[in-house]
């Protein structure tokens, strides 16, 4: 009888281990879309609710494929006192449209390709300007400072600082 107990416990644990390893493998993999993915991640809050004002939740949810070069919070912070909120009242959504649209690249740009170009164009419509220097790559002014977070649309690369068009 004990052994019968042992073993239905050691099925139920590796059967719940197996559960975790897919997990691990789907996050790894990019099986969530870019919004899902940054939705995540608690240091994107200031990027998703400005997505969602903007009205873009739908745009990256599809099928892209896009590359994001995405904000933390922290980024954000760095804008001028109000900056944040001005943006988010819906009297500014192109503005904040337009601010946003300017993170995105058409296409899945991993960072070894990145590393490769000296401007991107954006879904915007003006070019980012890039530049490698002793592995550090900057966007405009801002640092990738974690790349290749992978989604099933696309690709996000972390960035300090918000940039602008």
């Amino acid at each position: 009888m004990m052994l019968k107990h042992t073993m239905t416990t050691f099925a139920v644990i590796a059967t719940f281990l197996a559960g975790m390893g897919s997990a691990v493998a789907a996050h790894h993999k990019g099986e969530h879309d870019i919004v899902d993915t940054a939705m995540k991640n608690d240091d994107f809050s200031t990027l998703v609710a400005a997505v969602k004002s903007a009205d873009l939740v739908g745009t990256l949810k599809g099928d892209g494929p896009f590359t994001v070069f995405a904000p933390t919070n922290a980024a954000f912070d760095k804008l001028p006192n109000g900056t944040v909120e001005t943006l988010l009242k819906p009297e500014n959504k192109d503005k904040l449209t337009d601010i946003l649209t300017y993170h995105v690249v058409p296409g899945k740009v991993t960072a070894e390709q990145v590393m490769g170009m000296s401007s991107a164009t954006t879904v915007q419509g003006s070019d980012v300007m890039i530049k490698v220097s002793y592995g550090d790559v900057k966007v405009d002014n801002a640092t990738v400072v974690k790349p290749d977070i992978m989604a099933s649309n696309g690709v996000i690369h972390v960035i300090d600082t918000v940039i602008m068009p």
